[in-house]
C-alpha cells in the first residue's frame, strides 16, 4: 500500500513539475518528441529492459542486440529521417557547417570494412547515426533554444524523480547488489555510474535554465516563479542522487563543468577572453594531473578512489596489449568482441565490455586516425564554444559545460560511444548553432552584445552570418579567433 501511495505521489509530483515549467510563449515542433524518446532510452534503460523481455543469451544479446530494442530504435530513427527530409534545406545547411562531425562518422562507417565482425560493427554504426539525426532535429527546430530547454526538461522531470521512487520504494528496480551483498543505487539507470551520468547531464541543464530564468522577467517585471521552482526542485533532486550514488566521475565532472558555467554566466570578469581560457584549461588540467601525473592525487582519494581507479589501470594495460592495428584500430565498436574480449577478461580476471576511458576506447576501435579526427572535433568545438561565450550567444554557457564534461568524463569512463548522453550532448555542444530569428528569440537572448566585449581588444572575435539565398536558416560561423 505504501508503494502505491509513493508511486501516485511521484506521478503527481512529475505532473506538477511540468505544469510549473510551462512556457506559454515558446513554440516547438511535435517532432521534438522523437529525440526525446531517443535520449530517454539512452539515459535510462532499453525498452526490452523496461519490459523485462530478453529471449536471447548473454552472448547473443551482446553480439546481435535485442530484437525488440532493434525494432523500436529503428522505428524512432526512421521517423527522425522523415522529419529531416521534410526540413531538407535547413538540414543541408547544418550539415555543410559541421563537416568535422560528418568526417568522423564517415570514417567510423569506413572502419566497418576491416572489422572482424563487420555485421555487428555496421549495425552499431547505423545506430550511432541516430545520435546525429536527433541532434539535427533539435537544431533545425523553428525555435531550437526552446527545443533544447524542453528536451532536457521533459526527460529530467521524469528520470530523476522516478529514480528516487525506485531507489526508496522499489529496490528491486532501483538498486543493484555486488557479490558481497553490498547495495548500490541505480535508479532508472543500469548501474551507479549510469545514475551519476543522468544526474550530471540533466542537473547541468537545470542549473543553466535556472540561471537563465533569474534574468528573465515578464512584461510587468515579475519573475517567472513557476519555472524557477520546477528547475530548482530538479537541481536539488539531482544533487541528492549525485551525492548518494557514489559515482566519483559524475560527481567531479558536475562541479567542473557546472562551476565554469556558473562563473561565466554570473560574473563578467569570467567572460574576459584570458580568464575564460584559463578556467577551461584549469577544468581540464586538474583531473589530468590528479589522475595521470600524480600532482594533486589526494583529490582522487577524496572522491573515494584508489591509485588503480577501481581496477581501471589493469583494464587499460590489458586492452592496449591486444592492439594489432594501431593506425586504424579494430573497426567501429569491434574491439570488445570475440577472442580479444576473452583474452582481456582472462588477464584481468573479471568481465568487461569497455576500456573505461573514452580516448583509449577510440584508439582501440578506430586507431590513431580516430584519435586525430576526435582531436579535430575537440579543437573546432572549443573554438566555436569560446566564440559563443565571448559574444554571449544563445546556450553558449550550457554548451561550454557539456564540452568540459565530455573531455573530463572520458578520462575514467567511455563516453564517446553511440547512444551515450555525454556523447549526444557533446555533439550538441560542438555543432554550429543556427541563429534564432529576432521575432522568436527570448528577451534574454535578444539583448545586444555587452559593450565590454565590443571594446575589448584582446577578444578579437567576429561572427558572420552565412545564408544560402534559397535558405531561410542563417548559421553563425566563427571567422576569427584570438
Amino acid at each position: 500500500m505504501l508503494r502505491l501511495i509513493a508511486a501516485i505521489a511521484c506521478a503527481l509530483g512529475i505532473g506538477l513539475l511540468f505544469r510549473l515549467n510551462r512556457e506559454g510563449e515558446a513554440r516547438t515542433s511535435r517532432a521534438l518528441w522523437i529525440p526525446t524518446f531517443w535520449l530517454f532510452i539512452a539515459s535510462s534503460r532499453n525498452a526490452a529492459e523496461w519490459l523485462h523481455y530478453d529471449p536471447s543469451s548473454d552472448a547473443d544479446r551482446y553480439l546481435e542486440g535485442n530484437p525488440l530494442d532493434r525494432a523500436i530504435l529503428s522505428a524512432i530513427l526512421a521517423f527522425g529521417v522523415i522529419v529531416l527530409i521534410s526540413r531538407g534545406r535547413q538540414v543541408v545547411t547544418l550539415l555543410r557547417s559541421n563537416i568535422p562531425i560528418l568526417l568522423y562518422f564517415f570514417y567510423c562507417g569506413i572502419s566497418v570494412i576491416w572489422s572482424d565482425f563487420p555485421d555487428v560493427s555496421f549495425k552499431r554504426w547505423f545506430r550511432a547515426l541516430g545520435d546525429v539525426v536527433m541532434v539535427l532535429i533539435v537544431l533545425s527546430d523553428p525555435d531550437w533554444l526552446a527545443a533544447i530547454r524542453r528536451l532536457f526538461a521533459r526527460i529530467g522531470f521524469v528520470v530523476v524523480p522516478v529514480s528516487i521512487l525506485f531507489i526508496r520504494y522499489f529496490p528491486e528496480l532501483g538498486r543493484s547488489y555486488s557479490r558481497s551483498g553490498r547495495p548500490s543505487w541505480t535508479g532508472v539507470g543500469t548501474d551507479k555510474n549510469a545514475l551519476g551520468m543522468i544526474c550530471l547531464v540533466f542537473g547541468l541543464a537545470a542549473i543553466f535554465r535556472f540561471l537563465q530564468l533569474r534574468k528573465e522577467k515578464k512584461e510587468d517585471g515579475v519573475r517567472k516563479k513557476g519555472p524557477l521552482i520546477a528547475q530548482g526542485a530538479l537541481i536539488l533532486m539531482t544533487l541528492y542522487l549525485l551525492v548518494q550514488a557514489n559515482s566519483a566521475t559524475a560527481f567531479a565532472c558536475f562541479f567542473l563543468g557546472g562551476g565554469v558555467m556558473v562563473l561565466t554566466q554570473l560574473f563578467r570578469v569570467a567572460r574576459n577572453p584570458a580568464v575564460l581560457r584559463l578556467l577551461i584549461a584549469t577544468a581540464i588540467v586538474v583531473p589530468v594531473s590528479a589522475m595521470f601525473l600524480g600532482v594533486g592525487s589526494s583529490l582522487v582519494g577524496t572522491l573515494g578512489r584508489d591509485a588503480t581507479f577501481t581496477g581501471r589501470t589493469a583494464i587499460w594495460q590489458a586492452a592496449l596489449s591486444m592492439v594489432s592495428n594501431p593506425l586504424l584500430g579494430a573497426g567501429y565498436e569491434s574491439f570488445w568482441l570475440g577472442r580479444r574480449l576473452v583474452a582481456v577478461e582472462n588477464l584481468i580476471e573479471q568481465g568487461v565490455n569497455q576500456a573505461h576511458n573514452g580516448y583509449i576506447e577510440i584508439y582501440l576501435n578506430l586507431g590513431c586516425v580516430g584519435l586525430v579526427l576526435l582531436s579535430i572535433l575537440l579543437v573546432t568545438g572549443y573554438r566555436r564554444i569560446v566564440t559563443a561565450v565571448l559574444a554571449q550567444m544563445q546556450a553558449g554557457y550550457l554548451r561550454l559545460a557539456f564540452f568540459i564534461v565530455a573531455i573530463a568524463y572520458n578520462f575514467s569512463e567511455g563516453g564517446f560511444k553511440m547512444m551515450h548522453p555525454v556523447w549526444i550532448t557533446f555533439l550538441l555542444a560542438i555543432a554550429v548553432i543556427p541563429e534564432i530569428p529576432s521575432h522568436r528569440a527570448p528577451e534574454l537572448d535578444r539583448r545586444p552584445i555587452d559593450s565590454e566585449f565590443v571594446a575589448e581588444p584582446t577578444a578579437r572575435v567576429t561572427v558572420s552570418v552565412r545564408q544560402n539565398r534559397k535558405n531561410t536558416l542563417p548559421i553563425l560561423v566563427p571567422r576569427k579567433f584570438s
